[in-house]
């Protein structure tokens, strides 16, 4: 079915050049594999948000190498079924954990009501949200969960330093519809970094790479909440981002050229074209 407009992981290719061919190929899969998952689970959040049937029960979802478990409470068995037959219609999904609870009572519980709107919002949240940190050179190789509730946001997992743990909730925190983020992000020396990117020649893959970098750097000036993304345009050769057009003010130009520089395969930012309206009009 139709992704959800800010859902934009469904173009994700590999980004990991330089590296040994064993380990990145390794890293490729890996990616890969983080990415699909998180495709899959909004695509179920979302069949799960636009039914009548089951729009108005919280349905926790999370997916692993092509299983989908739910958990949560519906009104009856119907439900349930329904529920897990859903998931299983999403391309990738072989098998369904139902875990969901039946409660009747659960449609009279405050708060089960939900609109479908919110039910898609905190979906649509929760993917964007998990997006940027898997775009981003920083946080792309950590394990971090994401949960949205009425424009809250919690982030959960590990991360190895608190530079990263605080990048992860500032990527949460200005991205458009969070009001709030909870992280309880914890430290480990232990936890997975980030291979770095180290730089290489020009290929038909480095290609693909340009492409995907500049899909993602869209997408994350569009999700920004402090910058009016749809004005700039984006341009990236051999990972070199070049970014034209309008921005409200310096403050802005500064945020779209952080925002580029961290997205994952990023070499280097050409701001030099990106205009400031108050500074052209003085």
């Amino acid at each position: 079915m139709h992704l959800l407009k800010k859902i934009a992981l469904a173009t994700a290719t590999s980004a990991v050049l330089g590296l040994a061919p064993m380990a990145a190929h390794a890293a490729q899969e890996d990616l890969a594999s983080q990415l699909t998952e998180a495709r899959q689970e909004g695509s179920i959040w979302t069949a799960f948000a636009l039914n009548r049937h089951l729009s108005p029960f919280k349905i926790d979802v999370s997916v692993e190498q092509g299983t989908a478990m739910l958990k949560g409470k519906v009104e009856n068995k119907v439900d349930r079924e329904l529920a897990e037959q859903i998931a299983l219609d999403v391309k990738g999904i072989d098998k369904v954990d139902n875990q969901l609870e039946i409660d009747p009572s659960v449609a009279a519980e405050p708060g089960t009501k939900a609109t479908i709107a919110q039910h898609f919002e905190d979906a649509t949240l929760a993917a964007t949200v998990k997006s940027k940190l898997l775009w981003n050179s920083v946080t792309e190789g950590l394990n971090i969960q994401v949960d949205s509730k009425a424009g809250m946001v919690t982030l959960k997992g590990q991360a190895q330093s608190a530079d990263a743990k605080l990048l992860a909730g500032s990527l949460a925190s200005n991205t458009d519809g969070v009001t709030q983020v909870n992280n309880l992000i914890s430290l480990s020396a232990t936890a997975p970094s980030a291979p770095k990117v180290q730089p290489g020649s020009t290929s038909a893959g480095e290609a693909i790479s340009d492409l995907w970098i500049t899909s993602k750097v869209k997408s994350s000036l569009i999700y920004s909440r402090n910058l009016d993304g749809i004005n700039i345009k984006v341009d990236t050769k051999s990972g070199m981002v070049s970014l034209d057009g309008v921005v409200a003010n310096y403050a802005e130009k500064q945020l779209a050229v952080e925002i580029t520089r961290n997205i994952r395969g990023v070499r280097g930012v050409d701001a030099d074209a990106l205009k400031v309206v108050t500074a052209s009009a003085s």
